[in-house]
């Protein structure tokens, strides 16, 4: 398995720096394949998910904040109003920080002064780990922080900038193929991801997450959320409640993986959490049970790292179990 690995992912800030040492420790011990860094990708290629007024925000922000007062350059940048419902959303505010709230959905995702190259490099791993299968490979990595699952076309949360799931399924699309399947594996739902492609028809987002009622994102994530317009039934949500033990959880991975299968998808992308055993009673078996599990779609996989919180050594055990199941049930 080819993993492309983001070597700038601690610049995003203090609570990414070392986030991916464990995966990446554990990787070096099981030999899995090469460690590479990606090759830098066009903006045009983020403009395919990510609408170019949000992408300008970001690579303009901290540029603002500094030149407003150079003393920011020790202080997060973070929105200080959002939009409710019913207020406009099509014009940009002059004032910084309200023009964060508008592209910003919480307040775990400060703009820092290393924030563009840590995404935009993340970017290019999901990227470059879609392109891989293209040229043949069976099965790839993008090992990034900061994660992407939580931001949408227009606006970052959750502690990613740019969705690079949705970037790694539209470039499978851009280079020829006609239906690509996401399977988010949480333990937090995806909101973002299923942002991007919930009114469209080539793409199939399945997600496998903490009850949205009791767990953040809190606002989406619900089982009666199954996509709209030409959408409509390309999206489906198996919320759990924390603690669901693996008998529970597999059984909503089998239904998960016979929605994949009668989409018919040309090529799969798994959202890889970092932090499923923190919420879910799996072990370290089950995680090679879940590799094995998608290697039986039959399908060439991109999967990316969307960890963010609890990525310790047993975290890294477990999600590097998930690419080994999947490399060796072939």
């Amino acid at each position: 398995m080819l993993t492309f690995y983001n070597e700038h992912h601690a610049l995003a800030g203090r609570e990414h720096a070392g986030a991916l040492a464990p995966v990446l420790s554990a990787l070096e011990r099981r030999g899995l394949g090469r460690i590479v860094t990606p090759h830098g990708v066009p903006l045009v290629s983020l403009e395919r998910v990510h609408t170019p007024r949000y992408l300008h925000f970001l690579r303009t922000a901290w540029s603002e904040w500094l030149a407003r007062d150079p003393r920011n350059a020790g202080r997060e940048l973070l929105p200080s109003h959002w939009p409710l419902r019913g207020m406009r959303e099509d014009v940009e505010p002059l004032d910084l920080g309200a023009r964060a709230g508008l592209y910003c959905s919480d307040t775990r995702t400060p703009l820092t002064a290393g924030s563009w190259t840590a995404a935009k490099t993340g970017a290019d791993c999901a990227v470059n780990a879609a392109h891989a299968l293209r040229v043949g490979e069976r099965g790839s990595f993008a090992l990034t922080q900061p994660p992407g699952r939580h931001a949408g076309a227009d606006w970052c949360g959750g502690g990613g900038y740019l969705n690079n799931a949705a970037l790694a399924a539209q470039h499978l699309l851009d280079d020829g193929l006609q239906r690509v399947a996401i399977l988010d594996l949480g333990p937090h739902h995806g909101h973002g991801t299923q942002h991007i492609f919930y009114h469209r028809a080539d793409v199939l987002f399945a997600s496998i997450h903490l009850d949205p009622q009791a767990a953040w994102p809190w606002y989406a994530g619900y089982a009666n959320e199954t996509g709209a317009g030409a959408g409509l039934h390309h999206t489906m949500n198996l919320p759990l409640a924390e603690g669901t033990g693996g008998a529970q959880w597999f059984a909503a991975l089998e239904t998960g993986c016979v929605k994949l299968a009668m989409f018919r998808p040309e090529a799969l992308v798994v959202s890889l959490g970092g932090e499923l055993a923190a919420h879910f009673a799996l072990d370290g078996g089950d995680f090679l049970r879940i590799g094995e599990r998608i290697a039986h779609l039959g399908l060439p996989a991109v999967f990316v790292f969307e960890g963010l919180d609890h990525v310790d050594a047993a975290a890294g055990t477990h999600l590097v179990n998930v690419l080994e199941g999947f490399e060796t049930a072939a």
